[in-house]
């Protein structure tokens, strides 16, 4: 009797550790896709990604880059202060989107060329996202105050 109960136990955290496991395993394959890395202009020019890597691109809109095609196409450069990345967008823009203020950018880096899918501009007059403040006082041009 007392075995049988032994048994039954180590059947039981055995059968639990597989399923953890096996559940650890699915979710991190469901998110392979789903993870997008930011990045700072510097870091995009130092060590390109491949073309069909998706991530985040982060920093101050260029002034005067700013140049709207036909249609719907949107082109303008993205820097840190360090390095500028040239950035093609088609598609609505955010309303606070504009000249030397913060965005981030999701897609991916062609030719040279990085290939947005979708353009986050900061939301109010103090906001800037994290990611782009440390990119930027990293560079040594980040202008505002101390907070984050």
């Amino acid at each position: 009797m007392k075995t049988l109960k032994k048994r039954r136990r180590i059947q039981v955290i055995v059968l639990a550790a597989v399923a953890l496991a096996l559940s650890t395993a699915l979710i991190g394959y469901a998110m392979r896709d789903g993870i997008n890395f930011f990045r700072s202009p510097s870091q995009v020019i130092a060590e390109p990604p491949q073309p069909t890597e998706v991530f985040r691109i982060g920093g101050l809109v260029e002034e005067g880059s700013i140049i709207r095609g036909q249609g719907e196409t949107v082109r303008f450069v993205v820097t840190d202060g360090g390095e500028s990345v040239p950035v093609a967008f088609t598609g609505v823009l955010p309303d606070l989107f504009s000249e030397n203020q913060g965005m981030i950018g999701t897609g991916s880096y062609v030719n040279g060329v990085f290939q947005a899918t979708e353009i986050l501009a900061k939301h109010d007059e103090t906001y800037m996202p994290k990611e782009v403040m440390d990119a930027l006082k990293e560079q040594g041009v980040y202008k505002g105050d101390e907070q984050s």
